[in-house]
Parts: structure tokens; C-alpha cells; sequence
């Protein structure tokens, strides 16, 4: 943190001055805990911060106390004050960094004007200027670093986090498994509409991304399903006998269905989890928090849609002319097995998402923060390449440790498609897998799925920001 921050003056004005920063916090400190008992409650933040003339947004004083109080006492003390407000200003370098543009050290309207533009808002030069406005102390048109940090220090404004919103995990990373968690959308998203455009850009990337690596999806598929010891597949000698038996469109078979469930499957994630966040009490929205409603958001969307998934893996293993398409599967799969085969895999599918997506928000976070942490100097966003890298080895961590449950689920889906196999429970079937295959047959077609990765994320990314542009969302 800064030496240079504000010095309280006898008026109960402030202004930006060189102080010593431990004494700084400690003066500040002592003024906001009118009753002396060691910490800061929302009550005297709310009455300290309004007697000293700071300005500060509704429901801010619960959102500082909310996140910087560590032991849950409902109160700062003086640790806590000074961890929150030196991570607060970071964050407000990091961002005010990433809105001057030119790096003159001063933003102005154009450059509100254009970073508001980025983010699929489009403002007149007279409400950018308002905006500024608001900030400038000086009179300048402009906003100077202390202006800006004297403005927000104590203000937890929602556009501060729309600046930010990149440092949160990002939908476009579809590499098919429909496991991740959903990202937030912001306030001004919400109401300006483009929250549905970046639904849509989301969509159509993850249905070219899975387009593009269905081969390898189907080849995870066969091998998960028909592959053992006594039947090793190789991924060459495996895309031989599928283009023998049914020609090279035969690798894209299960495709349609995999890309029709994006649409739906998408749009109820969003909607559970918005529902589980706006539930969510307090400030700041904790690690823990995001992964239960994102995991209980994707349990959603998988109940609601899981029928498909069956069908899915169902079309992926098919022989030619087993099935004319979809309805002729569903048809065919409810006439002879009735409608509990829809959900055959349900339970190991709702247990996979756990590990998923617990692992893959954790990994992801951590690398993206370390990042941050070591190499952040002049913008709050670190970057396409340094995303990509964090979700890709977050994702195949997720993957390492659900995959076992995703090979139990597919093969419990597929179990009429195999010829003499019994119907079997998911403890069972663990069972017979260790028996006969051991532990890594558990793991049997992680090769393809783990070759899909990197080429699924980097064809959705591309295909994510040629929408984006086409939509109007970006510049």
C-alpha cells in the first residue's frame, strides 16, 4: 500500500498526504471505535465514515465489515482493518491501471467512455463526463490516482466490480463436460441485456468447440465403454474400426444431441445459480459460497436435461442403422426399457459434479490470484493466455479426480448397448471394474478426453470473441 493517503484534519475533511502507514491506520482506527472496545462494528463504520465526510454507497459498511472480518465476531479489528484496506487499494491501482488507457496516470471521459464501450455499454460524452464528475476533486476533468483512490477507498460499488469482472472464471471455457461453474453477470449486464448475448456467444462457442473435438469424445466414449484388458484399444486402431464400420461421419455420431442440450442445459445453470447468489447474504461472495451454488446450478441443469445425456452416449456407441436419429433413440430406448433407462448413471453423474467443479474453482483461482500476485503491475486483467492456462490445467485437475465417476455413469448409460452385460448398481460395478481391470481401469479413454482440452478451449475462446464482436458486446 501507498505511503501517500489521506491525513484527517481537525474540519473532518481529508486530503491525500505523505504518512507514515501503520500510524495512518491506527489514528484512523481509534476515531471509528467510539466505544473502545477493540474493534470496528458496522454501526461505527457506518457513523465514523459519515462524520468524516467519506463518502460511501448503501450497504457498504456491512460489505467492509462482511469481508475483512476473519473470525466472525461481526466487527474489524485493527488486523483486519488494515489487511482489508491494503487489499481494497490494490485492487483500485489494479483498476484504475487498467482504465488509463494511455497511461498518462489520469483517466477522462474517453477513457470511461471506451472502457464502459468494452463491456457492451455504449454512454454518451455527457454521461461519461457525469461519471467523472462525481470523482473529480480538482476540477481538472480528469481523475488522478488520489482522486480516485480518496473516492472509492470506502466504497464498494458494484461498476467497480464490473471493471474487474475479469478476474472471475470465465464461461467460455466449454470443453464439453458441462461441469464448470457459472460465471456471475453483472448488474449493468442484467439490465442492459447483454447478459443474453453472452449466453448466446457462449452457446454457439461451445457448440463449434464440440463440434470441432467430437471425434476424440466419441473415441473416450468407446473406450470407456468397450475397452479392457482383454480388449486394449488404441486411439488409431479405435478410429480405424469406427471409419470401417460406419465412415469417417461416423466419428461426429452422438454430436446433434451433445449440442442441442448446450441451449437449455446453459439457461437453467444461469438461472439456479443466480437464484442460490441472491440468497447469498453479505458483501463480498466467498470461495465456498460460488462452488455450492454453482455445484447445486449444475445438479439442476443435469436433472433437468440428463434424458439427453442417456441418448447421447446412446447415438455415440450406436452401430449404422441402429437408430434413424434423437426420436427415433428415445422411442426405441422408452418402448423396450421404460423411462427409468433416461436416467440410468444419475447418481455417479450428480457425485461427478462435486469433485469437478470443487477442484476445477479452487486450481483455477489459486493459479489465476498467484498470477495476480506476482506479475499484476499495470492491469486488474492477466491476459487470454494466462486464463486459458489457468482453466486448462484446472480443468483436467477437475477431470483426474471425477473421471472415475464419469467412466461408472457412462458405462451404467450404455449398458443396453452392450452385448450379454447385466444391469448392475454403481457399487457394483466399481466393484467389477477393480476385479477385473484394477485401479486405471477407471481411468480407461482419459487419453482422448485429456487431447480435447487444449483444442476445445482454444476453438471456444476464438469462436467466443468473433460473437462477441458480431453481437456488439466488444470492440
Amino acid at each position: 500500500m501507498s505511503r501517500f493517503l489521506f491525513r484527517l484534519w481537525p474540519n473532518h475533511s481529508w486530503q491525500w498526504h505523505a504518512i507514515d502507514l501503520p500510524v495512518f491506520l491506527r489514528e484512523l482506527f481509534e476515531k471509528l471505535d467510539t466505544n473502545k472496545d477493540g474493534k470496528v462494528d458496522v454501526a461505527e463504520l457506518k457513523e465514523g465514515l459519515s462524520a468524516l465526510g467519506i463518502a460511501f454507497g448503501k450497504g457498504d459498511a456491512q460489505k467492509i465489515v462482511s469481508s475483512g472480518d476473519q473470525d466472525n465476531d461481526e466487527g474489524l479489528d485493527i488486523n483486519e482493518f488494515s489487511k482489508y484496506l491494503k487489499e481494497h487499494e490494490k485492487k483500485l491501482l489494479l483498476t484504475f491501471k487498467s482504465l488509463d488507457k494511455n497511461n498518462d496516470g489520469r483517466i477522462d471521459y474517453m477513457e470511461i467512455k471506451q472502457s464502459l464501450a468494452d463491456l457492451g455499454m455504449d454512454i454518451s460524452k455527457e454521461e461519461a463526463e457525469k461519471i467523472l464528475q462525481t470523482i473529480d476533486v480538482d476540477g481538472t476533468m480528469t481523475v488522478d490516482w488520489n482522486e480516485w483512490r480518496e473516492h472509492f477507498l470506502f466504497n464498494t460499488a458494484t461498476n467497480l466490480q464490473d471493471i474487474i469482472r475479469y478476474w472471475k472464471h470465465s464461461t467460455v471455457l466449454d470443453i464439453g463436460d458441462s461441469l464448470t461453474i457459472p460465471d456471475e453477470f453483472t448488474e449493468e449486464e442484467k439490465t442492459t441485456g447483454v447478459w443474453w448475448k453472452q449466453l448466446a456467444a457462449g452457446a454457439m462457442a461451445g457448440a463449434v468447440s464440440r463440434t470441432g473435438t467430437a471425434p476424440l469424445d466419441r473415441m473416450k466414449v468407446f473406450m470407456q465403454v468397450h475397452g479392457s484388458k482383454t480388449n486394449k484399444i488404441s486411439l488409431v486402431g479405435g478410429f480405424k474400426q469406427m471409419i470401417k464400420e460406419g465412415g469417417v461421419s461416423s466419428l461426429w455420431r452422438g454430436n446433434g444431441t451433445n449440442v442441442l442440450k448446450i441451449a437449455p442445459e446453459t439457461a437453467i445453470k444461469f438461472m439456479a445459480y443466480e437464484q442460490k447468489m441472491l440468497s447469498s447474504e453479505g458483501g463480498k461472495v466467498q470461495t465456498h459460497e460460488r462452488f455450492i451454488a454453482g455445484s447445486l446450478a449444475g445438479a439442476t441443469a443435469q436433472t433437468a436435461i440428463y434424458p439427453m445425456e442417456v441418448m447421447k452416449t446412446r447415438l455415440t456407441l450406436r452401430k449404422t442403422g441402429q437408430y434413424s436419429g434423437m426420436f427415433d433413440c428415445a422411442k426405441k430406448i422408452l418402448k423396450k426399457e421404460g423411462m427409468k433407462a433416461f436416467y440410468k448413471g444419475y447418481v455417479p453423474n450428480i457425485l461427478g459434479i462435486i469433485p469437478y467443479a470443487g477442484i476445477d474453482l479452487a486450481v483455477y483461482e489459486s493459479l489465476k490470484n498467484a498470477w495476480l500476485a506476482r506479475y499484476a503491475k499495470d492491469t486488474a486483467n492477466p491476459g487470454i493466455l494466462v486464463l486459458l492456462a489457468c482453466g486448462t490445467i484446472s480443468s483436467t485437475c477437475g477431470q483426474l479426480a471425477s473421471y472415475p465417476l464419469a467412466l461408472i455413469r457412462t458405462r451404467m448409460q450404455a449398458a443396453a448397448s452392450i452385448e450379454g452385460s447385466e444391469q448392475v448398481t454403481m457399487n457394483h460395478l466399481v466393484k467389477k471394474i477393480l476385479e477385473k481391470e484394477g485401479f486405471f481401469g477407471l481411468y480407461r479413454g482419459i487419453l482422448p478426453n485429456f487431447m480435447k482440452v487444449i483444442p476445445a478451449v482454444s476453438i471456444s475462446y476464438v469462436v467466443y470473441e468473433y460473437m462477441r464482436t458480431g453481437l456488439g458486446i466488444s470492440k
